[in-house]
């Protein structure tokens, strides 16, 4: 079957059903890797798995999914933008259905841009919810028998959840209202700068690794000249979630420093940063190169299957499907 021509609204209703269901699935690997990043001076987690536990434990299961209304609010037109933005582009670039290295590299650049404008206050947003169940944990809570004894110190250890009384859960409406009111528009997009270094990269190592890997083995289709045949379902699957999967861990770094410049609550110790130089000269001085490597994993495990979800989306047509059925 030659690779079909896709029109633009079902490539928006492709990228954000891929994206609800995506983010559905892996939501709490990604609030682990948001906790873990944040970490500098009490290590309240030792690795994602100990995160998840705790969570769990702590603030129940959906504690896991602190954030997602958030998330799922606006996943959609962020994909849809980024998928939908790197096909428009690639079209615009490519000469007699040919498309170089320079311009797949071109096209995911300019794919990245464009869902800046969305993914910079979702994840302002995202982030203040995810982190404050690390914060709440590490605030010094004094144990019945401290309580009962002065001298010692209160412990860092949280007890469980009947013997503490939890500040007020923030919410994503509260701090929307408080950053337009204190700061204005401005105030959703702290860290764009940085969003913008982390996606653009992303999106440039991304979008042409996954159509090159898709490509691998397809065969021109018969009597269609250059046109190839379209990718069996598990190869979009499986060069999604490998493209997703190099791409995230490679700009890692990146991630690590949006996250604490983007992060307004800070725990007791921890840094403040003036900007994304002064954040990575600070990481790198009093935590070292390995900080920057902080939820590696986690980013892997969430970004593959995130990406194989949505190009599988992309390729099985839902979204012309849905069209079909509403026309």
């Amino acid at each position: 079957m030659a690779e079909k021509k896709v029109s633009l609204p079902a490539k928006l209703i492709n990228g954000g059903v891929a994206g609800l269901v995506g983010v559905t699935c892996v939501f709490p690997i990604d609030l682990a890797k948001t906790r873990l990043q944040n970490q500098q001076g009490v290590q309240v987690y030792k690795g994602m798995l100990d995160c998840l536990a705790k969570t769990v434990r702590s603030e129940g299961y959906f504690g896991c999914y602190r954030g997602a209304a958030v998330n799922l609010t606006l996943v959609t037109p962020e994909k849809a933008i980024k998928l939908a933005a790197n096909d428009v582009f690639r079209q615009k670039l490519s000469k007699d259905g040919h498309l170089p290295l320079w311009g797949e590299v071109l096209a995911g650049c300019g794919a990245g841009t464009c869902q800046v404008v969305v993914t910079t206050p979702m994840e302002m947003l995202k982030i203040q919810l995810q982190d404050a169940g690390r914060l709440a944990a590490q605030r010094p809570v004094r144990t019945p028998a401290q309580a009962a004894a002065p001298g010692p110190a209160p412990s860092l250890v949280a007890p469980p959840p009947s013997q503490r009384n939890p500040p007020p859960r923030p919410s994503a409406t509260g701090i929307t209202v408080e950053l337009l009111k204190t700061r204005g528009l401005a105030g959703l997009y702290r860290g764009a700068g940085a969003t913008l270094m982390r996606d653009v990269p992303f999106s440039m190592i991304y979008f042409p690794l996954f159509a090159n890997l898709n490509a691998l083995g397809r065969e021109s289709a018969p009597g269609q000249g250059d046109v190839q045949a379209q990718a069996p379902f598990w190869q979009s699957f499986v060069a999604g979630c490998s493209a997703g999967s190099v791409a995230a861990v490679a700009v890692t770094p990146l991630d690590v420093i949006k996250t604490r410049l983007q992060t307004l609550q800070k725990g007791e110790g921890e840094d403040t940063y003036r900007g994304i130089i002064d954040c990575t000269r600070r990481i790198l001085t009093r935590e070292g190169p390995s900080a920057f490597l902080k939820g590696a994993t986690c980013r892997a495990l969430v970004i593959a299957p995130l990406f194989g979800i949505a190009q599988g989306v992309y390729f099985l047509g839902v979204g012309e499907t849905v069209l079909g059925l509403l026309g």
